[in-house]
């Protein structure tokens, strides 16, 4: 009788036992997952919150044991493991479909485009690649076509690439190409304004024109006839032909940045790796001219080629040339923490940092920046337009902030407090993203002489009627509501920027211009939205989208400080551009 009753003790503790169990769904015999990123954590169970077993790299194939939400059970060094599924792909299913070898070069179409392990949506994504950009083909899959990228060989889809069957990186002599002149451009159906939307073209876009009628260009896009208005094309087809190909010496000019973000290359060539980029205003020695390349020291020590079709050539009769004098004169520190740096670029090392009411000596002027000596007798480079010259120097003014100068722009983190506003795959919250977002496009703006509010700048709840009187109180001359986004389908990604009365749309669209070109994220362009800041507001306001947390990739890479730094950046030069 004892051995029967402890039979069901035994019995109904294995039961319980089973209750309490996580459901995993079970997966078909033999299905395997390889590994999307460069090093995965494997934990002990389904979720962040679990120890770590050990790292998995990338294309690293596992046996799937199962499924439990957004993470899968794998087979792991004879144990098992846990995975999260957004950084896996299924592994290849070495399908009959034939890859035919090709030569020749592709031109990007799309910005962002991804670059998959192999042809098909279900594979790994190892890296993005941007319109305008060449690559060289190797092969063919049905739809797909496998390119040398810098992230090694990868798989794109036709429908985004604009094929060359040439093997040579320059067009044939009786083929017209063109270069994009504005921001985001229409591509149309037809040649009239009528015409069928069928993408937009950034600035810098090279396009291959083929003919011209009533002020339209009819080019090639995403392999078929399209047309674009020919006020935001310049044909570079003449100016290629007169060069005679090889590398000019040039001497005494200086080139200045008119993009407002210019991409520098190793070679003078779209197909030149990229190596940096340089931003708009800022002034660089000519070193060299290729085909219309300029060749420049972009940073210390660093040597590259950019578009010479974005720059303006100056002389070196400026009044500010490289090595000025400044004998007698100093420079008054006028912000606390401004860095002093090793040379006179924002990419150098910062040596020191000085407060409010600092003075030094100014030893020469080296572009727009001061070199000063410091009190241990070295020597370190200030930005002069964030300091005030003392004795004969004139005050110096950064080329671009003097139009914000003076206005009174009103920054609104969004949410706060109780309202965490969406909250990412990842954990991150809305709230505290804004905040950060804003301190820094703050920042920014008070250095260039702005007078500027904040909605908020603590993680506090603010009702929406006061952020909007916070606008009109102030006469703001620009209002600005930071924001990112979500939605149910996690691929969804990009950014927008929105606006409700006509009067506000022209700042919507330069701010949303700059940004998306510094931030290179894709562009969902700007639009009329509904938002209570914007309709209850008697100002000129915006309301911005900054990116998807719904989106696991996207998440990561907004919540980066590399991209809170562009973001930022980008909608200060917005302003920068409105306000001129």
């Amino acid at each position: 009788m004892l051995k029967r009753k402890t039979s069901t003790v035994f019995f109904c503790f294995i039961l319980l036992l089973t209750a309490f169990t996580p459901a995993v769904s079970a997966e078909a015999g033999g299905a395997a997952i390889k590994i999307a990123v460069d090093e995965l954590n494997v934990r002990s169970g389904p979720g962040l919150s679990y120890p770590i077993l050990g790292k998995a790299s990338r294309n690293e194939e596992y046996q799937l044991l199962g499924q439990e939400n957004e993470w899968q059970q794998i087979s792991y060094k004879g144990d098992q493991g846990w995975v999260a599924d957004w950084l896996t792909a299924a592994a290849d299913d070495h399908s009959s479909s034939v890859s035919t070898s090709m030569s020749g070069q592709a031109t990007i179409s799309e910005d962002g485009l991804r670059v998959r392990s192999a042809p098909g949506t279900d594979n790994s994504v190892i890296g993005t690649v941007h319109r305008g950009e060449t690559y060289s083909i190797k092969q063919s899959n049905g739809d797909w076509t496998q390119l040398e990228t810098p992230f090694g060989l990868g798989w794109v889809f036709n429908d985004y690439l604009q094929m060359d069957s040439s093997d040579h990186e320059e067009p044939p002599a009786a083929e017209k190409t063109g270069t994009i002149t504005g921001s985001s451009v229409n591509v149309r159906s037809d040649s009239t304004t009528g015409g069928d939307i069928l993408g937009k073209l950034d600035q810098g876009s090279t396009v291959k024109i083929l003919s011209e009628k009533n002020g339209w260009v009819e080019i090639s896009f995403s392999g078929q006839s399209a047309w674009v208005s020919s006020d935001y094309v310049e044909d570079q087809t003449a100016s290629s032909s007169a060069s005679t190909g090889e590398s000019e010496l040039t001497s005494g000019n200086t080139a200045l940045i008119k993009a407002d973000s210019l991409t520098v290359r190793d070679t003078p060539s779209l197909n030149g790796d990229r190596i940096g980029t340089v931003t708009k205003g800022e002034s660089f020695t000519m070193l060299e001219e290729s085909n219309d390349w300029v060749k420049i020291e972009y940073d210390t020590g660093a040597f590259g080629w950019v578009a010479g079709w974005f720059l303006e050539k100056q002389h070196t009769s400026s009044t500010q040339t490289a090595g000025k004098p400044l004998s007698g004169s100093t420079v008054s520190i006028t912000h606390d923490g401004t860095n002093i740096r090793a040379s006179s670029s924002t990419n150098s090392a910062v040596v020191e940092r000085a407060n409010a009411g600092q003075v030094f000596e100014a030893i020469r002027l080296e572009n727009d920046w001061v070199e000063v000596k410091l009190t241990d007798g070295s020597t370190g480079f200030v930005a002069g337009w964030i300091v005030s010259m003392n004795g004969q120097a004139a005050q110096i003014e950064k080329r671009g902030s003097g139009s914000v100068k003076n206005k009174t722009i009103v920054i609104d983190p969004g949410h706060g407090g109780r309202d965490n506003g969406t909250t990412g795959t990842r954990g991150t919250l809305e709230k505290k993203l804004n905040l950060q977002t804003a301190e820094l496009l703050a920042a920014k703006l008070k250095s260039a002489g702005a007078n500027v509010i904040l909605t908020r700048n603590s993680d506090t709840y603010i009702p929406l009627e006061a952020r909007v009187r916070s606008s009109s109180v102030n006469g703001a001359d620009a209002f600005i509501s930071i924001h990112y986004d979500s939605i149910n389908d996690r691929s969804v990604r990009g950014m927008t920027t929105y606006y409700y009365y006509g009067f506000q749309e022209q700042l919507a669209s330069d701010v949303h211009a700059a940004t998306a070109a510094r931030t290179r994220i894709k562009d969902r362009g700007h639009r009329q939205g509904d938002y209570y800041v914007l309709r209850e507001n008697t100002q000129k306001a915006i309301l911005i989208e900054l990116g998807y947390l719904s989106n696991p990739a996207e998440e990561m890479a907004v919540s980066s400080p590399q991209y809170q730094e562009a973001a930022a950046a980008g909608m200060y030069e917005g302003l920068v551009r409105y306000f001129k």
